[in-house]
């Protein structure tokens, strides 16, 4: 039944989703973190820049940006990230991309629990004498973390299935294998199945696991 299958690297496929999924994810929450900070700083400039990034990328569709690190970083500007293959460049590039995509959205789950956080919090550590950064660090990010976990799920599961994407710039991940064996194989229904199958096999553990976690670590008001 599954003999169509056979002479293709299914699992190596799916094993590249997930090493994109991971290392996007990554990126995007450190980047997020960071654009987070500056949508709430006290520095106007600061706040500019992190409100038309936000604006800005979550309007750009996600083929343009993952098209744009090929054909202008990469074949343009000559830009590598430090590989020399192309199939490393590639899947580096796609990287990118995702990370660059992905913080919009992780920085506007992440100031919706910043903003969830009492402001007198704030006030109170500026006034023993802590820095804007520290006590946005060591005060309001920790219960901002918490309160957005289920946000954040939703944003790691919506990764997942954006990888596919990455296929347009040669990325041999899932969705580039799907096509290649549609295109190869008469059992059109069989290989939508699968797939279909292993994607929900990555997001949906994933879903629950952070669900139960969200449950556990949320904050009691």
């Amino acid at each position: 039944m599954f003999d169509f299958l056979e002479g293709y690297d299914l699992l190596g496929a799916f094993w590249t989703t997930v090493r994109l999924t991971v290392l996007s994810a990554v990126g995007a929450l450190i980047w997020g973190t960071v654009l987070a900070a500056m949508r709430v700083s006290p520095v106007p400039l600061m706040r500019g820049f992190g409100t038309t990034y936000v604006n800005v990328v979550r309007n750009i569709p996600l083929t343009v940006i993952i098209v744009f690190t090929s054909l202008g970083l990469f074949q343009t500007l000559g830009v590598t990230l430090g590989a020399r293959d192309f199939t490393t460049i590639n899947f580096r590039l796609a990287v990118l991309g995702l990370t660059v995509y992905t913080a919009a959205f992780v920085c506007e789950a992440l100031r919706s629990g910043i903003n969830t956080v009492p402001v007198g919090q704030m006030e109170a550590a500026r006034a023993i004498g802590l820095t804007f950064p520290q006590a946005l660090g060591y005060i309001v990010l920790p219960q901002a973390f918490r309160s957005v976990v289920a946000p954040l799920a939703n944003v790691l599961i919506a990764l997942t299935k954006n990888t596919t994407v990455a296929a347009a710039i040669g990325v041999a991940e899932a969705a580039a294998l799907m096509r290649v064996m549609i295109e190869n194989e008469a059992q059109l229904i069989l290989i939508s199945a699968v797939f279909a199958f292993g994607f929900i096999c990555l997001t949906l553990p994933a879903g629950l696991f952070l669900g139960w976690v969200s449950k556990k670590v949320s904050v009691k008001r």
